[in-house]
């Protein structure tokens, strides 16, 4: 099955509007660690201090410029967490909802609601643990050393991303050609803006 005209519109509007959420929780904590400031918070613990180096320097490689004054551009940097963040919540919603997903212990699938049930078991939100699950199966895609995905995503906006990706029924992650239209969807806005 294929997604229908009304399925691609909605996934659409969840990715643009997810995009936006995830940019403005990254930005919410690029902006408490001050990774475009030359100095760091003078209350930052010296993990969080580490972390806002490792983000710096990951800012750079990505291309965010460096001014002689040591303030830094944060705009690639801030694009790549919203990216990592989301990513890793919708591909955990696709691998679950395919039977994917595998539990890390035992190396065996786990339905949907294995998960849920797992999650209950553990207080904690199956997305969550989902996520992590995802993670540790997709490692050449979500880097374990990637500083972006070390910080912690506003509450906030990590509901708010949570309550998007629900909007989306079971049957979006179940087409087969809905995850060739999420990198399209994710970059629209950026497209337009260039093409301007």
């Amino acid at each position: 099955a294929t997604l229908t005209r009304e399925q691609r519109k909605l996934l659409e509007n969840t990715v643009v509007a997810a995009r936006n959420t995830a940019e403005r929780g990254a930005d919410k904590i690029l902006t408490s660690l001050r990774a475009g400031k030359r100095d760091a918070p003078e209350k930052l613990s010296p993990k969080d201090t580490a972390l806002r180096n490792q983000l710096r320097a990951h800012g750079r490689q990505l291309g965010d410029k460096r001014h002689p004054n040591g303030e830094q551009e944060t705009t690639r940097l801030k694009q790549a967490c919203a990216y990592e963040h989301w990513h890793r919540l919708l591909f955990a919603r696709f691998l679950a909802e395919n039977d994917l997903l595998l539990n890390p212990e035992y190396g065996v699938a786990m339905s949907l609601s294995e998960i849920q049930e797992t999650a209950r078991a553990n207080n904690r939100d199956w997305l969550s643990i989902a996520s992590d699950y995802a993670q540790q199966m997709l490692l050449e895609v979500f880097r374990p050393d990637d500083p972006v995905l070390q910080v912690v995503m506003p509450p906030e906006n990590r509901q708010e991303l949570e309550e998007q990706l629900a909007q989306l029924g079971s049957e979006i992650f179940t087409a087969e050609d809905s995850l060739g239209w999420v990198y399209q969807f994710w970059q629209r806005d950026e497209k337009e803006r260039v093409d301007k």
